[in-house]
């Protein structure tokens, strides 16, 4: 089973204004998909989370827009409601009918910002390969990471490849992350038997995969 963190860049010129609203407004810092209902009669409901000034939230924002519902807070997130039909905007029915593939789940949040969509997916190799192949040709997709799933309840650790971990390993137990440090990435290649670039690509790689991951946990603790 497969685990893929993916960016998907949308051309401006043929995005949807509701995507547009989502990912690029200047009054939302960020959007997440925290929720979502797939239901019958082409009608879909997402609950959304927005760091930002939920006023563009409105319906007749998009033809595809039914009804939108907000909370009051006095904190960063706003939560709303929004029942929408997916099937009226194309770039928004194949994100819907990539969640419903058989074979693969596509995990939330989904978050908008800087004009991108990021999320994550866990699957069959076969059926994520097929959804990658089936992108819409205004949409840009890029996987930023990929591994085996391990299951929520396993450390991020688990995301990393075995070399990885091993160069990791090492540079603790040489003191590369001591104040001062105790190692170089000389010290490191020495170890893993490799050239120092690639005990430093190994632990960058590492590091990028442990950050991203501890910083998806900080934005999703926000705004439960």
């Amino acid at each position: 089973m497969k685990h893929l963190r993916v960016t998907a860049a949308v051309d401006q010129e043929r995005a949807p204004p509701f995507y547009t609203m989502l990912a690029d407004s200047p009054a939302i810092e960020e959007t997440r998909v925290v929720e979502w209902n797939l239901t019958g009669g082409g009608v879909e409901t997402v609950l959304f989370a927005v760091d930002g000034d939920t006023a563009p939230f409105a319906a007749g924002t998009a033809p595809s827009v039914e009804s939108v519902e907000r909370t009051e807070t006095d904190g960063r997130w706003t939560h709303v409601l929004v029942e929408l039909r997916p099937l009226e905007t194309p770039l928004f029915d194949a994100i819907r009918a990539a969640r419903a593939r058989p074979g693969i789940v596509v995990r939330k949040p989904i978050v908008y910002r800087d004009g991108d969509m990021r999320f994550r997916v866990v699957g069959n190799a076969a059926a994520l390969q097929a959804a990658l192949d089936e992108t819409p040709d205004a949409m840009d997709v890029t996987v930023t990471d990929i591994g085996t799933f391990h299951g929520e309840s396993e450390h991020p650790i688990a995301a990393l490849s075995d070399r990885q971990r091993e160069a990791l390993a090492v540079a603790l137990d040489l003191g590369y992350y001591d104040q001062p440090r105790n190692a170089t990435h000389d010290d490191i290649a020495a170890e893993l038997g490799c050239a120092p670039p690639t005990a430093s690509e190994h632990l960058q790689k590492a590091e990028a995969k442990l950050a991203r991951a501890a910083m998806d946990d900080l934005r999703s603790d926000r705004h439960r």
